[in-house]
């Protein structure tokens, strides 16, 4: 009886472990660099940085720039391919703007500043799907004392997906320790 009334914790703490730390919404400074959003040096460089993030419902995106001198404008997709700042679908000029990534899909944005855009100040984030987003998540929410590779996900991009499998690892052999105590 001893022993299973530990499982049982030894189930409840990670089981709120990877809830938390799955389910906590994050952060990204646009393209990684303080007040980076100004004219970039190359034109894709802030698709090419968000092509690299997995962005999920909840998350935010956060642009610092001088609010005397730009502005960030989320537009649909076809304002986005033509620069086209008359009807932005929101419009921000606080200097840091946090925007809150509410839904699955695509969202555009564009400087509005005159000219910035067309010389690539614009920004396509693609926000994963529940389904997508959660696959991750449900791997790791269904506790048990399998070997750590069973547990550990192939590395998405990044250091998330080693730091998720360390993790993982560390949690299997906390778990392992407390069942046999």
């Amino acid at each position: 009886m001893k022993n299973y009334n530990y499982s049982l914790l030894a189930y409840f703490v990670i089981f709120s472990f990877f809830t938390k730390c799955f389910s906590e919404a994050r952060e990204f400074i646009v393209d990684g660099k303080e007040n980076s959003w100004k004219i970039p040096s190359s034109p894709d460089e802030f698709n090419k940085w968000a092509e690299k993030t997995r962005f999920r419902i909840g998350d935010y995106i956060v642009l610092n720039y001088d609010p005397k001198s730009d502005s960030v404008l989320q537009v649909n997709e076809e304002d986005y391919n033509n620069c086209n700042k008359a009807q932005p679908i929101k419009s921000y000029q606080d200097g840091v703007t946090k925007i809150l990534l509410d839904k699955s899909g695509p969202f555009f944005f564009i400087s509005g500043a005159n000219g910035h855009c067309e010389k690539g100040q614009k920004l396509n984030v693609r926000v994963l799907s529940p389904k997508h987003s959660s696959s991750t998540r449900v791997e790791f929410l269904a506790p048990t004392l399998a070997p750590a590779p069973a547990l550990a996900p192939a590395p998405e991009s990044g250091s998330s997906g080693m730091k998720v499998g360390i993790i993982g690892g560390f949690i299997v052999m906390l778990a392992s320790f407390i069942v046999l105590a």
